[in-house]
């Protein structure tokens, strides 16, 4: 199938998921939904994992999360920063150790290239909305969406105080995407199962983790 039929394909679908009414008052009743008044410190979180990446060995990640209530029906916001610490795969430091050895001269062609270890730092806080299919429930899935901003620092015995590390200590945004459950225990503690996928500059990863999240009362419910 062409790529202009798909497109065709796709836009199709979507007119026919539309409810049939005009455009501006779609809008406009999609707009009203959305609301300040729901906002407010609604629980806190801690989350335990591991993170992969298409260029860092697989490393252990954790996050701890707010539960800042809802903004519209369904739809929780939710703030989150989160930390891992993983070394540069193979490939990568193969390509680093080529590259170096591009620019040395030696006509005897008898020296070696150990770049060793090479780590990435990452400190990330994220803000998202997350769709709750049924809040409240005993098991709640839900998908969300975010935006966020990546804080890394390089660090290696071979790149240490060099341009290098310099180069690799960056601020980047990033778009990340979220699945997940949330299992009630007891009326106010709930297990949190999430996998979420990130994308930001110079770094795709994957994140699978599992945590316990204490959900304050609403008000007026005790």
């Amino acid at each position: 199938m062409r790529a202009g039929t798909k497109l065709a394909l796709a836009i199709a679908l979507l007119g026919a998921a539309v409810p049939a009414v005009p455009a501006p008052l779609a809008a406009q009743g999609f707009l009203e939904g959305f609301s300040y008044s729901g906002l407010r410190f609604s629980g806190i979180g801690a989350d335990l994992g591991a993170v992969v990446s298409d260029r860092l060995d697989r490393a252990i990640s954790g996050a701890v999360r707010v539960d800042y209530g809802y903004i519209a029906p369904h739809v929780r916001t939710l703030i989150s920063a989160s930390y891992f610490r993983a070394n540069f795969n193979a490939s990568e430091l193969a390509r680093f150790a080529q590259r170096l050895r591009g620019v040395v001269q030696d006509p005897t062609n008898d020296f070696s290239i150990d770049v060793g270890t090479i780590s990435w730092t990452n400190v990330e806080f994220d803000l998202d909305l997350q769709y709750m299919f049924g809040p409240d429930r005993p098991v709640t899935p839900y998908v969300g969406l975010g935006l966020g901003a990546q804080f890394r620092h390089g660090s290696g015995a071979a790149i240490d105080n060099t341009f290098v590390a310099d180069a690799l200590s960056t601020i980047a945004a990033d778009l990340n995407g979220s699945a997940g459950v949330e299992v009630t225990i007891v009326r106010d503690l709930r297990l949190t199962a999430e996998l979420r996928a990130s994308l930001s500059s110079g770094l795709v990863n994957a994140t699978g983790r599992l945590g316990m999240m204490y959900r304050l009362p609403l008000p007026g419910s005790r």
